[in-house]
């Protein structure tokens, strides 16, 4: 006796995962005050984020030249950071559909990765006008994690800074507190 298949479920429209997903990332970034008054936006195209930091007169650090300021550009530099680690701990929950994006809030969303050192290369001037950031996960154990971020404005291949950064990962739920990564 020959049975016909189960009904597979329909997938969901693409535009729903993407509307899910933005609305983590939104969760995410929204919780960090710091973020909303640099103005920094991030842009996610599957796992891989784009930090902005629009161009503002409160960012020139020596208006002779203009130049945006050092401390902007590292503060810009590290959030590009910790949230690229934050989002690669929440991405792979949020496929496995153990997180709902819905309820994402203060209370629910991931710790945020501490600063154990940050180091900045400044290449050139960053110039009067909005910035770019990509973050890479060099490496990323249970407790200690690696990342490189790189900066340009104009044109991805001229760097205007770049840094390196060595973060304590946070202590998520169900993990083992024996041996260190």
């Amino acid at each position: 006796m020959n049975r016909p298949p189960p009904a597979r479920a329909r997938p969901e429209p693409v535009q729903v995962i993407k509307q899910r997903r933005d609305g983590a990332l939104a969760a995410l970034t929204g919780n960090v005050p710091y973020i909303g008054f640099l103005g920094i936006r991030f842009e996610r195209h599957g796992d891989e984020l784009t930090a902005t930091l629009p161009f503002s007169d409160m960012l020139i650090g020596n208006p002779l030249l203009p130049a945006l300021h050092g401390g902007a550009t590292a503060a810009f530099l590290e959030t590009t950071a910790i949230i690229e680690l934050a989002w690669a701990l929440l991405w792979p929950e949020f496929e496995a559909g153990r997180i709902d994006p819905t309820t994402l809030g203060p209370d629910t969303l991931p710790r945020l990765p501490k600063t154990v050192d940050f180091t900045v290369d400044y290449l050139r001037s960053g110039l009067p006008r909005d910035a770019y950031a990509r973050a890479r996960i060099n490496r990323s154990g249970r407790r200690y994690a690696s990342v490189h971020v790189e900066a340009w404005q104009d044109n991805r291949a001229r760097l205007f800074a770049q840094g390196t950064g060595h973060f304590i990962m946070p202590h998520r739920a169900g993990q083992a507190d024996a041996g260190d990564d």
